[in-house]
């Protein structure tokens, strides 16, 4: 089975900075690519960052320049640094991870359980 738990949201004034967590554990192999993922009530999720396991990122075009994603291969960790952050920012975001584990030995997708970032104007 493979966890992942996401922390560092919370509420935060326009112009600020908040730093997202996720770590990964249980029975893992290998982790691929790992992302940020957000979502407001009535939208589709949507893919804000991403990053592989030979770190080559990928950004929304309404996060760049404002956003960085990074990982700690040795942590099982994937970071979302959140820079110059607007009240559109403001989302549930979702951690995704592609893992494979040592009791299955293939990629599978996994999603952490979300966490809040609030941006007031």
């Amino acid at each position: 089975q493979v966890h992942l738990v996401e922390s560092g949201g919370g509420l935060v004034q326009a112009g600020g900075s908040l730093r997202l967590s996720c770590a990964a554990s249980g029975s893992i192999l290998s982790i691929n690519a790992m992302g940020w993922y957000r979502q407001t009530p009535g939208k589709e999720r949507e893919l804000v960052a991403r990053i592989t396991s030979s770190s080559t990122t990928t950004y929304a075009d309404s996060v760049k320049g404002r956003f960085t994603i990074s990982r700690d291969n040795d942590k099982d960790t994937v970071y979302l640094q959140m820079n110059s952050l607007k009240p559109e920012d403001t989302a549930v975001y979702y951690c995704n991870a592609e893992v494979a584990s040592y009791s299955r030995g293939i990629y599978q997708s996994y999603w952490g359980q979300g966490t809040q970032v609030t941006v007031s104007s």
